[in-house]
């Protein structure tokens, strides 16, 4: 089940934080290949923002190879596994990651705390999954 929290002041546009919060939710396996996600307007309305935000998130999440979008079965996320890692995936994680760790050296932050920080969250959101499982 897919819980949604948003941050309306955040500077993270709103599409963007549910892009990564439904990536996230199959990251840490929340959501499953082939679940069923909500409608376009049903998620909107629950969450109660813009029908082209979610739209917006839903496009980018397609074009990804995150979900598909069926006529008779609605959104669901991709049964046929996730998008691998390319090239273009690295060289986007690079440009992501470069202004975090220039932050991180210019606080003082040595590498092995970034490394501990990125483990941390790393562990965090893939053993979500296991815990329910075994709990």
């Amino acid at each position: 089940m897919l819980i949604i929290e948003l941050e309306m002041q955040s500077d993270t546009p709103i599409y963007t934080q549910l892009v990564n919060q439904i990536i996230e939710g199959i990251a840490s396996g929340r959501l499953k290949l082939g679940e069923p996600l909500p409608s376009v307007r049903s998620l909107a309305s629950d969450i109660g923002v813009n029908l082209h935000t979610v739209n917006k998130a839903y496009t980018l999440l397609k074009q990804e190879g995150y979900i598909q979008v069926h006529r008779q079965r609605g959104v669901v996320v991709d049964p046929d596994g996730m998008p691998p890692v390319t090239e273009e995936f690295m060289a986007k994680q690079h440009s992501q990651l470069k202004p975090i760790v220039a932050e991180a050296i210019c606080r003082g932050m040595d590498k092995q705390q970034l490394l501990d920080l990125v483990e941390q969250i790393h562990k965090g959101i893939a053993e979500t999954d296991n815990e329910k499982e075994n709990g």
